[in-house]
């Protein structure tokens, strides 16, 4: 049986204001710690993918890298169309609804049936784009091989997200903690087995990698489809009791919520993804590093990403609950223990960053530029975990529209106008450098897009929980 999302809330409230941090930072990290652990063991796929692809040839990484953007920019604009599932039956938890919440699961699966197939189709379109770039024959033959066996994958992890947000929301974590664990132990296996052509296997390079990615992504929803059949957390809300088909106005509601955070994740996405594509035409290193550089920022980043999953739960649970105080202070909360933790991995990572460049590749080259890069990623990190804990509050609350704007704008208004600006330095630009400055200058482009989010982002929240208090 889940717990009562706000159990602890009367008792917190009598306590002194020190003591009613620590309390909530005490819950947030209870429900957030199994998060952060899936969360890096999933991560800990994609760097074992790169490493190893790296350790086969710089032309194998560069390919891996340039497949994995149209990989990322997918599936996490699928990530976020699929939150939508979050708040509702977070909402409905605090409400002590839980006859509810079969109807939601049911309608959200079919949704990601739909959006999943989608996107298979349109990530094979998209790595139709390598054909037309001014790349190496092989790291182009990687690249689309990449996309095209990693997308039959897309269908499975649709349905696994929804399953994620549904367990996420009646405070289940440790099921996606103990399947990405395991995930990750098989991806290591399949990728040792397949990318250098160990045990009678052929050795597929890079392409290894996509078979890996594929096999685990259907592991984890088969795996998580088990664990809720064995599992007694789940009978009070079991969605699968009875066959439904779809409901159309259900689906729209879920599409209303959804599309505007699946477009939010698509804009800083879609700015990562093309700015890899444009680093591509200085050649394999400067792409290699870019990749290095964003793959361990995207390591350290899912620490706020699991704070935010959790606090997005903590404030929709107070929210369904009519308790609009308490959820704001839980939003603020969570908000503080992101930054703090923000800065001093900033520091860690301008510490080590040669390190951490060599571990990913022997290539010296590549290292070198590597570790220049992380210096940029250290900066970005500071707004980066701030606007992703900022902005899953705000989601709490059910607005998504809002945040939207703020990352089109951003993203596509300043970070990638900018970093062609800077990276590419169009001579008919006069105020261009005389020089690109490639790679390093579409990650300061992407330091000062991120700024502007996380600003706009805590403008965003202060008023949107104070509108809430004034009008309980």
């Amino acid at each position: 049986m889940t717990l009562p999302p706000d159990s602890t809330t009367t008792h917190a409230a009598r306590l002194p204001r020190n003591r009613r941090v620590l309390t909530e930072i005490r819950s947030l990290w209870h429900l957030a710690w199994p998060i952060l652990i899936g969360q890096l063991a999933t991560v800990g796929m994609s760097v074992t993918d790169v490493a190893m692809a790296g350790h086969a040839s710089a032309q194998d990484l560069a390919g891996v890298s340039l497949g994995v953007s149209i990989w990322n920019m997918t599936m996490l604009t699928l990530m976020g169309l699929l939150m939508s599932i979050n708040p509702l039956v977070a909402h409905h938890v605090g409400a002590e609804e839980h006859h509810a919440i079969p109807h939601l699961v049911r309608q959200g699966l079919w949704k990601a049936l739909a959006v999943g197939l989608l996107a298979f189709g349109i990530a094979n379109l998209a790595a139709q784009v390598f054909d037309v770039m001014n790349l190496e024959p092989k790291v182009r033959a990687v690249a689309k091989d990449f996309v095209h066996v990693a997308s039959f994958g897309l269908p499975a992890f649709s349905c696994y997200r929804v399953l994620y947000g549904y367990s996420t929301s009646i405070n289940q974590t440790k099921p996606m903690m103990v399947i990405a664990l395991v995930a990750l132990l098989l991806n290591g296996c399949i990728n040792w087995l397949l990318v250098f052509g160990n045990g009678g296997f052929p050795a597929l390079g890079g392409v290894g990698c996509a078979w890996s990615t594929m096999l685990c992504v259907w592991f984890n929803l088969s795996a998580m489809l088990l664990w809720m059949r064995l599992s007694p957390a789940y009978r009070r809300t079991w969605p699968f009791t009875h066959f439904e088909g779809p409901n159309a106005a259900k689906l729209r509601s879920l599409f209303r919520l959804g599309l505007p955070i699946g477009v939010t994740y698509f804009a800083e996405t879609s700015a990562f993804s093309l700015i890899a594509l444009m680093v591509a035409k200085f050649g394999s290193a400067q792409v290699a590093a870019h990749a290095i550089a964003l793959n361990f920022t995207s390591l350290t980043f899912m620490v706020p990403l699991s704070l935010g999953l959790a606090l997005l739960t903590r404030v929709g649970q107070s929210l369904g609950a009519q308790d609009a105080v308490t959820a704001r202070f839980r939003a603020w909360v969570g908000v503080g223990v992101s930054l703090a933790f923000a800065i001093l991995s900033a520091a860690g990572m301008a510490l080590m960053r040669h390190g951490i460049a060599s571990a990913y590749t022997s290539d010296a080259t590549v290292a070198t530029v590597a570790a220049h890069l992380l210096l940029f990623a250290a900066l970005f990190q500071i707004s980066d975990c701030t606007q992703v804990v900022l902005s899953c509050a705000i989601r709490g609350y059910k607005v998504t529209r809002s945040p939207m704007v703020l990352h089109l704008a951003a993203f596509w208004g300043f970070s990638l106008p900018l970093g062609v600006v800077l990276g590419l330095a169009p001579q008919w630009l006069p105020f261009a450098p005389a020089q690109p400055m490639q790679a390093q200058g579409f990650w300061i482009a992407l330091v000062v897009g991120l700024t502007v989010a996380a600003t706009g982002l805590a403008f965003m929240l202060h008023n949107v929980t104070r509108k809430r208090i004034l009008a309980s």
